[in-house]
């Protein structure tokens, strides 16, 4: 097969590095530009100086660069209408339009088409009123779930556990507008081990991924505060395939279909933040494209053509063969700086990365005068794979320990919820 095809892939994180990786794997890609990229991402690609929200800049690099496809990484460019555009200029794009990408860019979007449609979710209510949202929050038992009503880089979710935190929530949701101006949607509380599924999705046609299971809390034990991700691993033994099935069935097939009679049609990756309660499992949030850090642990498992599945998505083809995956369990810890996810300091020197046995994704650095910097939050994830959880693990952290910079810090408990065997019981 030649290779001739050029892909521009929209981001600078550590999943459009591994979105990136997985094209060059592909025998039919012969260039892949990112937009704006990253150190890691310049290895296999072209990195190019446009922000990944500024969609007038890259329609014109895609047009003027001849690009066959265009894979869009960030909720943001989705929510900026980067798949209208492209769509309109006649460009495939594997991206959904802005009416789709409400299911992520609204939560009380996303809760009203569960409510028409019969998709399992927690019970909620919606405000834009300081006092209202105040009042019902403390009438009711805590913890309260607060989640700001748009988009906020993974952030804008409180699970308040005293009604002062609650209150402080609230205040920087509606009164400070700390992630813009916006409506809260405040959920039922629920309990059980969270995990995510992803899926292709083209119209109707839905593709399942691998599960795996994010550890959004920033200390060993799943404390401290909420983060953007920091690890992921795929085989989760807590989710049989009968939880698999209906899970693909109830939600996200059913979202897909929903979608598609709203005349939204999702034209991407639907992503499933689920729960599995021990009333059954249960719709946390939806995204409207590749988790991260997830993406990093489950497209290494890809052996199909991953640019015959972005194209086909992109361009509405249904896909003539099941998509390939390795059965073999994927592990990765992310490596933040310090103070993440607060204020954190930048240019701490990175070294080490040639020494690691496993696969690097970069996710927040820069390539300075005396080599790689931190230059974000979350700066690596460090994925290996085996056999087992317990042989990715050590794996992963084996490679830890060659990388050096003294401003980095990372989870040392990454898949505790697979090793330790814990398992959730049915509602009597």
């Amino acid at each position: 097969m030649q290779s001739t095809k050029r892909v521009l892939v929209v981001g600078g994180g550590g999943r459009e590095h591994a979105i990136a990786d997985a094209l060059h794997r592909s025998p039919q890609v012969a260039e892949i530009f990112c937009a704006p990229g990253n150190a890691g991402t310049a290895a296999i690609a072209q990195n190019v100086p446009i922000k990944d929200g500024d969609v007038p800049a890259l329609l014109e690099f895609a047009q003027s660069h001849r690009i066959d496809l265009t894979v869009v990484g960030p909720e943001a460019a989705l929510a900026a209408g980067i798949g209208d555009a492209f769509r309109a200029a006649g460009l495939p794009i594997f991206g959904h339009t802005k009416a789709a990408t409400q299911i992520e860019s609204s939560k009380e979007f996303a809760k009203k088409l569960m409510a028409k449609y019969d998709i399992p979710t927690a019970g909620y209510r919606s405000f834009d009123n300081y006092d209202e949202a105040l009042a019902y929050v403390s009438g009711r038992p805590l913890p309260a779930v607060l989640k700001y009503d748009g988009l906020a880089a993974g952030k804008g979710v409180v699970i308040a556990e005293t009604l002062d935190e609650a209150r402080q929530a609230l205040k920087d949701m509606l009164l400070d507008s700390a992630f813009g101006q916006g409506r809260v949607v405040v959920e039922d509380f629920l309990t059980g081990p969270e995990f995510s599924f992803m899926c292709f999705v083209n119209g109707r046609d839905v593709y399942p991924m691998p599960l795996s299971q994010d550890h959004k809390r920033a200390f060993d034990g799943d404390k401290g505060p909420n983060t953007g991700g920091m690890g992921a691993y795929t085989s989760l033994p807590f989710i049989t395939e009968d939880d698999r099935q209906l899970a693909f069935d109830r939600i996200l097939r059913r979202t897909a279909e929903a979608m598609c009679a709203e005349g939204q049609p999702l034209s991407g990756v639907l992503y499933g933040g689920l729960m599995k309660t021990p009333a059954g499992i249960k719709v946390i949030e939806f995204n409207a494209r590749f988790g991260d850090p997830e993406t990093e642990v489950v497209l290494p498992l890809l052996q199909s053509d991953a640019y015959d599945i972005f194209y086909g998505v992109a361009t509405g083809q249904a896909l003539t063969s099941p998509i390939a995956w390795s059965e073999e369990v994927t592990l990765g810890v992310v490596m933040a700086s310090q103070g993440y996810p607060g204020k954190y300091e930048k240019g701490h020197a990175i070294r080490g990365l040639e020494n690691v046995q496993g696969r690097v994704f970069q996710m927040g650095t820069a390539i300075k005068e005396d080599g790689l910097v931190t230059s974000g939050g979350r700066v690596l994830m460090v994925v290996a794979t085996g056999k087992s959880h317990r042989e990715a693990q050590e794996k992963a952290y084996h490679d830890i320990e060659k990388i050096s910079c003294d401003n980095l810090f990372f989870r040392h408990d990454i898949a505790h919820w697979a090793l330790e065997g814990k398992e959730i019981e049915a509602e009597k």
